[in-house]
């Protein structure tokens, strides 16, 4: 197979919130659209945020969370496309201040950097989301060309259910001009 035969490969990420436990919503999204997948994960995200088993036999490929060794193979090839859903105010502020502390956030810089497309769907409370840090942060990634959805901040409606995170969003970020 040569490098024109093969399926753009897109990057997700998936942060420490609630929602994440509907992250296989958005690869059956992207596969769907073509998308090869591999997902990053917060170190934290890991600890019971989403079934990671179901995940890797979905992606097809173990979920990464750890940094590599030098000697190791790149399990992943190098991302056309990274989608951060759902980002956390810890992720989204770390990432704008460049503390690659974690492989999920390294790699968010490293892409930001490379010029590769970015799309994000932040999971972050009101209360967390009116912090200056955070609205710093938000413009900082923005000037870099990082492309925000609608924030989602799991509060209930009027009606008392949560609305329904919009998975497929982020990839209509990716595709828009």
């Amino acid at each position: 197979m040569t490098a024109q035969d093969r399926k753009p490969f897109l990057y997700v990420v998936v942060c420490a919130a609630g929602i994440a436990a509907g992250v296989s919503k958005l690869i059956t999204a992207a596969q769907e659209r073509s998308w090869e997948v591999g997902v990053i994960a917060t170190p934290v995200a890991l600890g019971g945020f989403f079934d990671t088993a179901a995940v890797e036999v979905q992606a097809g490929r173990p979920i990464r969370s750890a940094w590599r060794s030098p000697a190791d193979p790149r399990p992943f090839p190098p991302p056309d496309a990274v989608v951060v859903a759902p980002a956390t105010f810890n992720t989204v502020n770390k990432w704008a201040a460049g503390l690659a502390d974690t492989l999920a956030v390294g790699t968010l810089c490293e892409a930001a950097g490379l010029g590769v497309p970015i799309a994000v769907l932040p999971c972050v409370a009101d209360a967390l989301a009116a912090h200056p840090a955070y609205q710093d942060s938000l413009l900082r990634l923005r000037g870099m060309g990082v492309r925000f959805g609608e924030p989602y901040s799991g509060m209930p409606e009027e009606d008392g259910r949560r609305p329904e995170f919009p998975w497929e969003s982020v990839l209509d970020l990716l595709e828009r001009p």
